[in-house]
């Protein structure tokens, strides 16, 4: 009883202290995210903002680049509602580039820089962009992409040449560090968008989601609370930020209390520990993947010397927490669930092995959740006699819901820029009549005492190095070859990784030139939708409306001894699709050959 009562008045402390932070974040408010960040811009003038290698800049400096950055916008002749899109990848300039575009309410949409060929392409189009700065290292994918995009974009070179691109850089530098006048955003509000995200979602190409500036305004308190952060807190950023979880999530652990940024171009689990201690980091986000690959890294001498008191992120499965904060002497892990589009989101402040969030009974009211019965086999969600939806019971999966309240900054759904997009995410007459809510595409399972917990992906879209993946996308790049008949794309388990790696069953009209393919593929593709494993086969499964049969096909797997088909995976070590044979397929689950 004793320990009970301890954890629940742990529990609820915890939960005081971000809800205080939050509170007064108000749709209709005019206090926006960009005033927030002037706020503290000004309240810790002084302080480190952002450090990338040998570079650093104070609050003070990260925003007059900003203000320049504004400048430069209204010189190039957008207006606030205009969008500039940023592809850029992770560096020290990067927050104060949407930063400073939003201080004029020009929207920035930050655009996945993994992203090559179609995919990016299409990203740049639906983003609407008027304007676009590329970063030098993207040159490749920029001159690829080019000849599918409009002729009217206007793009600037950032960071170093891009072909001819007109220079961002030197055009920034001329302009005034001096803030822009407030009345060029007069007029937003909390409930108005500050910016585009990106994401696949399951119906193939990336979707650009609204983010409001009430939900970034939550990500960023939301966590910095959570996490008990302070002016002195450095925070290690390895994830992308053209993400909400590093982006805002992380970002805002810094930038709300005054501390700082680490700003890494990319992560990689040999250089981990030792920047950590270099950087003096006190915190870091982590995805789980990242956890599993630091996990299977070699002894470092710096992996327990750092200063981390607090990682947060998502995607930590309970097999790799245990180890992981034992073995590199993590005290704390804050693990959340959230979308980028949705208006759901837990955080596990009790630091519950293996749970996403907690919900206990007693406070059920102040949350907007359901967990509904779903039929994984045939993908829907079954209605009980009384035409509702039949609610998932202690320790049952189901499919996680939130309940869409407009007038609520926490439960909004804003959805995407395509509105046939965001209606198809919309499930009505869940509990009452005519109630309406978003449907995560996500299964979970709750036990008894409120606590919450990840079980898997639903739909065509699975989980692979931390990104999610559409199947129809993949499936599309793999029909451009002309000796490909059909292409059906799905996920299959692979022991000792996280989420699901991407399978194809395909047809062929002939030889395929595999050589060929896998050149196509990495040409295409980014690295984490490539299909990891191929079959060949004759033919492929379907239901009388032609959609494809999935089921058997993840049951069969890549195991050879489940089919005659011809198996093949793709090897990191020689850069080519290999068959599968018994040996090989033994070093796939012994953990012996990476993936």
């Amino acid at each position: 009883m004793l320990s009970a009562l301890k954890r629940e008045f742990t529990y609820l402390r915890d939960v005081v202290r971000v809800l205080r932070y939050v509170k007064t974040i108000d749709p209709q408010s005019p206090v926006l995210l960009t005033d927030d960040l002037e706020s503290r811009c000004d309240q810790f003038s002084g302080n480190l903002a952002f450090i990338e290698d040998g570079r650093q800049w104070t609050y003070a400096q990260f925003d007059a680049y900003a203000n320049r950055v504004a400048h430069w916008a209204v010189a190039q002749g957008c207006r606030r509602g205009d969008t500039v899109g940023i592809f850029v990848r992770n560096r020290l300039e990067y927050v104060a580039l949407w930063y400073g575009l939003s201080k004029v309410g020009i929207i920035p949409a930050l655009i996945n820089f993994q992203l090559q060929a179609k995919a990016l392409a299409h990203c740049i189009a639906i983003s609407e962009s008027k304007v676009i700065i590329v970063d030098t290292d993207m040159a490749d994918q920029w001159a690829a992409t080019q000849p599918a995009l409009d002729d009217e974009l206007k793009a600037f070179a950032a960071f170093g040449p891009v072909g001819e691109l007109p220079h961002f850089d030197a055009d920034v530098a001329r302009q005034s560090a001096e803030r822009p006048d407030k009345a060029l955003r007069a007029g937003i509000i909390g409930k108005d968008q500050i910016m585009k995200m990106f994401t696949s979602g399951t119906t193939g190409m990336p979707k650009a989601a609204k983010v409001t500036h009430v939900r970034a305004q939550n990500y960023m308190r939301g966590f910095a609370a959570g996490a008990k952060c302070g002016p002195d807190d450095r925070m290690m950023m390895v994830l992308p930020l053209y993400h909400a979880t590093g982006g805002l999530c992380g970002v805002g652990c810094a930038l709300m209390k005054g501390g700082a940024v680490i700003v890494r171009p990319k992560f990689s689990a040999s250089k981990f520990w030792d920047d950590a201690v270099k950087y003096k980091a006190t915190l870091f986000m982590y995805v789980g993947e990242l956890c599993r690959f630091l996990l299977s890294a070699p002894p470092n001498p710096n992996e327990r010397k750092h200063n981390i008191r607090y990682i947060i992120g998502n995607g930590l499965r309970e097999e790799v927490w245990r180890s992981f904060v034992a073995r590199f002497n993590i005290p704390a892990v804050i693990e959340f669930y959230g979308a980028t589009e949705g208006n759901v989101s837990l955080i596990n402040l009790n630091g519950r092995v293996g749970a996403i969030g907690r919900v206990p009974s007693y406070l059920k009211s102040r949350f907007n959740i359901e967990i509904v019965a779903h039929d994984v086999e045939s993908g829907t969600i079954p209605r009980g006699s009384d035409g509702f939806c039949i609610l998932a019971g202690h320790g049952e999966t189901g499919e996680l819901l939130g309940e869409i309240r407009p007038d609520d900054a926490r439960f909004r759904y804003d959805g995407y820029e395509d509105e046939r997009a965001t209606q198809k995410k919309i499930l009505r007459n869940v509990v009452t009549k005519d109630d309406a809510w978003f449907r995560t595409g996500d299964l979970v399972r709750r036990d008894a005492q409120g606590f919450i917990y990840f079980v898997d992906r639903v739909g065509d879209t699975f989980r692979w190095k931390a990104e999610n993946v559409a199947t129809g996308e993949v499936a599309a790049v793999l029909s451009q070859n002309p000796n490909i008949v059909q292409a059906n794309v799905y996920g299959v388990e692979v022991p000792g990784a996280d989420g699901r790696a991407g399978m194809a069953s395909i047809v062929t009209s002939g030889k395929l030139d595999l050589e060929k393919l896998y050149a196509d593929v990495a040409a295409a593709l980014p690295h984490y939708a490539r299909p990891v494993f191929l079959r060949i086969g004759k033919e492929t499964d379907t239901t009388g409306t032609f959609k494809f049969k999935k089921t058997n096909l993840v049951k069969d797997g890549f195991n050879p001894k489940n089919t005659g088909d011809a198996l093949y995976v793709s090897n990191p070590l020689s850069g080519a699709y290999e068959p599968i044979d018994a040996d090989m397929f033994s070093k796939i689950m012994n953990g012996d050959l990476r993936l």
